[in-house]
């Protein structure tokens, strides 16, 4: 999944709320980038040539393998990931995993242009008031 690096190289591979200092691991320009989520229009790429979706489960680190094991038990993961998605604008990186993937399969089973419609709305509203930015 292309990014622009926000976070130094030697950044522990977790995700980042379970960093003890995530700061301490930004780039000079990191902040910046998360803060105005940036950092995610490298993604855009990934639409436009089909790995991605603008709606969808958010993809998981190669080593969060509790989520990837929940998500293929429910189904999920024939769901193409999403640059944004109904768990991520309910409580993104601090939702537990059982909860984050069972609203992914409330997306998976909700799934239409209008509940998208609302996803990407809601999405956008989050990304203006920075809600859910920590660092």
């Amino acid at each position: 999944m292309p990014k622009f690096r926000s976070m130094r190289i030697e950044t522990p591979a977790v995700a980042t709320h379970l960093l003890s200092n995530a700061g301490s691991y930004l780039t000079p320009i990191g902040p910046f980038l998360r803060k105005t989520s940036l950092d995610e229009l490298p993604q855009l790429w990934s639409i436009i040539v089909g790995d991605m979706s603008f709606v969808g489960p958010r993809p998981a680190l190669y080593n969060q393998h509790d989520l990837v094991e929940l998500r293929t038990k429910h189904g999920v993961h024939k769901l193409l990931p999403g640059l944004t998605g109904w768990a991520q604008i309910n409580g993104r990186d601090e939702l537990p995993i059982p909860e984050k993937v069972a609203l992914d399969v409330e997306y998976m089973q909700r799934r239409s242009f209008w509940f998208d419609c609302l996803i990407i709305w809601k999405t956008a509203i989050k990304v203006v008031k920075r809600d859910g930015i920590t660092h």
